[in-house]
């Protein structure tokens, strides 16, 4: 898109999710943001996608394992910048429960960049729209920066 036209033009932000390994609590959460009308992330104005070359925001759960850790750093590539990312979750902040395990690679800020933190085991959905919000207004100030 021409840089002129990027200020005229508001797109809305879409959102991505990426399971690092995660025990399925926190992707639960995030498909309530999807599909309950009471936590509907498109009020917000956001829309999920279904690849990583389309993301605006990326949702990430999970505290990295090592058996998916490679496929999760190559998709986080794929994704165009600028790239808000956002931790769902006490594992990918920490480990969490699993943290001291063989198999953990994470804290996931070791390897990508978090822009917000979502904790919670599992985290309300409240508080993930909220971590959305705040992924959103990130994402607005980066998109002025770059045009």
């Amino acid at each position: 898109m021409h840089k002129y036209l990027k200020r005229f033009v508001h797109k809305s932000p879409w959102l991505y999710r990426i399971n690092a390994g995660s025990c399925n609590g926190c992707d639960v959460e995030l498909a309530t943001t999807a599909l309950i009308p009471r936590y509907d992330v498109e009020r917000l104005g956001c829309k999920y996608c279904g690849s990583p070359r389309h993301a605006d925001i990326v949702l990430i759960s999970g505290p990295l394992t090592t058996r998916v850790k490679e496929r999760v750093l190559r998709v986080y590539e794929e994704i165009p910048r600028p790239k808000i990312t956002v931790a769902v979750g006490i594992c990918p902040i920490s480990g969490g429960v699993f943290r001291d395990s063989y198999s953990i690679e994470g804290p996931m800020d070791r390897y990508i960049p978090i822009d917000v933190n979502v904790p919670g085991c599992p985290p309300r959905p409240q508080a993930i729209m909220e971590g959305i919000l705040k992924a959103c207004e990130i994402w607005k100030k980066r998109i002025v920066e770059v045009a």
